[in-house]
């Protein structure tokens, strides 16, 4: 599905802080709002966009019903619900905590 490459391969990208906010999609994938800061590049909002739209789509054909997909990376946690026509997606930072033992915990 190529979830896994939608920040990684984008060798254009400088280091920036990691997106919060939303945004959602009509059902052709164009980017109908926005709470993502300007700086998120749209090329990337439009990815992510495709990606979890063909997600759902293949769900439906393959009769399986599918309304949410949570994905948690390391530092980020992606949150798409899909809606009538189209979705809305959630960014949000996820935030690292250390125990006593200093262990990283998620």
């Amino acid at each position: 599905m190529g979830f896994l490459s939608l920040f990684s391969n984008q060798k254009s990208l400088q280091m920036a802080r990691l997106p919060a906010g939303s945004f959602t999609l009509d059902g052709e994938g164009h980017v109908m709002t926005s709470t993502l800061p300007h700086s998120f590049p749209a090329v990337q909002m439009r990815e992510i966009g495709k990606k979890i739209l063909a997600t759902f789509q293949s769900a439906q054909k393959a009769e399986i019903p599918l309304s949410e997909i949570v994905i948690q990376y390391t530092a980020l946690k992606l949150q798409a619900r899909k809606l009538r026509k189209g979705a809305i997606v959630f960014l949000a930072p996820q935030t690292l905590k250390q125990t006593p033992n200093n262990q990283t915990v998620h």
